[in-house]
């Protein structure tokens, strides 16, 4: 039995055997898992599954084991146990008996955290998780590309304008697939979502004029799209529920667009352009008045948000500050949360006896230096608990570092080390230097007082 179906075997035991397990999926790091019974499940021998680095138990049962090994483990669970792997997004599409749902609805009244704001970024999470591997993809060949222009590449070559097509070409239709995601979220059909993403970036609709200003192309960004989408997904419910099943497939869909067509350019499209200059703007004084107080208290608080999974809430700000200003100052600002955590687990590493610690921190150091949190979040600093507080500082340093230089990058992808191909060609300098100012007031401030030996006994 090879080390994945091995693990793969343990943790279905951990869970309370084949029979228990609801339903499987996996994000980037994570399995998520629910189950029939959650009281069969033993969370402590979890933990202790050579290779599982974390539990966090939310709406779904999340066993932490870090990118690449999550398919290959999630794939010898689906093998085991006969369940078909599903994506994240495509969780409550799952049709399940009146007897399932009542518990998950019951599991889900009782979650702790179930605000309303909490639900709000939740949502908004779960529009964009499924499209990070394409941002980030593009994003790091877009880096890559104009890196090689700002060293004299030649822009008019056919391999470096193939490069820009291939890394820019999701970003050009991203509204697109917001869309989608979008009305998938709200119970609408996914084209119709689409549709309504394709109705603000239109070429056409350069050639419209309302009360005499001709409209903008892109006007509203992400944040017109995902009103557009909640729209024409409310009146798609809506209308079916007037019209009959026989011309539904004709009549329904047709007035859903339509109407969503002409309040997206009377008032959506001004709505959403409102709020993403109302929240560009904001964040951009806030940088520029704060200074680097700005940068430490972003760069600072930025790792409890990411324990909650809802840092992936701030896609579309990321996205809204390059289509206003060019490029984005937040994200290395925030990319500062995972490198003041890599050096809090230099010095654990360095500082601990625990052989168990040592192998998990080996494990995550990697992807953490290449922008994956997760693993050192859940596995090593949160459980440990004072050196998640000290990595917050160390990011904290490296967050005012950032802002006072203001860094900025041009595309959106993961932090860490890969971000440097992101940031403007003349910045890329100051954002390593940032990076390592980070690492090493997380690992000082580690090593100084946020960890002793004690704390490793439960580990």
């Amino acid at each position: 039995m090879g080390k994945e179906q091995q693990m793969a075997h343990s943790i279905i035991d951990k869970l309370g055997g084949a029979s228990n397990i609801q339903t499987l999926m996996h994000c980037m790091t994570r399995i998520r898992v629910t189950l029939h019974d959650s009281s069969k499940a033993d969370l402590a021998g979890l933990k202790e599954v050579d290779g599982v680095l974390g539990v966090v138990k939310d709406d779904t049962l999340q066993i932490i084991v870090g990118p690449g090994i999550v398919n290959r483990v999630t794939l010898a669970i689906s093998e085991e146990t006969g369940l078909n792997i599903h994506s994240v997004e495509d969780e409550e599409s799952n049709p399940m008996d009146l007897e399932q749902m009542a518990r998950m609805n019951k599991d889900a009244i009782n979650k702790k955290n179930a605000t309303p704001f909490k639900n709000f970024l939740r949502k908004i999470a779960s529009i964009f998780i499924p499209l990070i591997p394409a941002i980030v993809a593009s994003g790091l060949i877009a880096g890559i590309t104009n890196v090689a222009i700002r060293m004299d590449a030649n822009p008019e070559s056919a391999f470096i304008q193939m490069l820009s097509l291939i890394g820019w070409g999701v970003f050009s239709y991203l509204a697109v697939f917001v869309g989608i995601n979008t009305a998938k979220e709200f119970g609408g059909t996914p084209a119709l979502g689409g549709a309504a993403g394709i109705l603000l970036i239109n070429p056409g609709l350069e050639n419209i004029t309302l009360f005499g200003d001709p409209l903008v192309v892109g006007r509203g960004g992400l944040i017109g799209v995902m009103l557009a989408a909640v729209l024409i997904a409310f009146l798609e419910k809506r209308i079916r529920k007037f019209v009959h099943p026989s011309v539904d497939i004709i009549v329904t869909p047709t007035l859903a667009l339509l109407i969503t067509g002409f309040a997206t350019l009377f008032v959506l499209q001004p709505v959403g352009g409102f709020l993403s200059d109302l929240i560009t703007k904001g964040l951009l004084n806030l940088i520029d008045i704060g200074g680097i107080f700005s940068g430490l208290i972003l760069a600072g608080t930025f790792l409890p948000l990411v324990v909650t999974g809802l840092h992936q809430g701030l896609t579309p700000v990321h996205m809204e500050l390059i289509n206003s200003i060019g490029d984005d100052p937040l994200l290395p600002i925030l990319a500062m949360g995972g490198a003041g955590q890599v050096g809090a687990a230099f010095a654990i590493y360095f500082k601990t006896k625990n052989q168990r610690l040592r192998k998990v921190i080996k494990g995550g150091l990697p992807v953490g230096m290449l922008g994956i949190g997760e693993p050192l979040i859940f596995g090593v600093t949160l459980p440990l608990g004072r050196p998640f507080l000290t990595a917050c500082l160390g990011a904290a340093v490296g967050g005012a570092f950032q802002a006072f230089y203001e860094v900025a990058t041009i595309a959106i992808g993961v932090s860490g080390i890969p971000l440097v191909f992101l940031v403007n060609a003349n910045e890329m300098v100051l954002y390593l230097v940032g990076l390592v100012i980070a690492y090493i007031f997380g690992f000082l401030f580690t090593w100084t007082f946020g960890f002793k030996e004690s704390m490793a006994k439960d580990i």
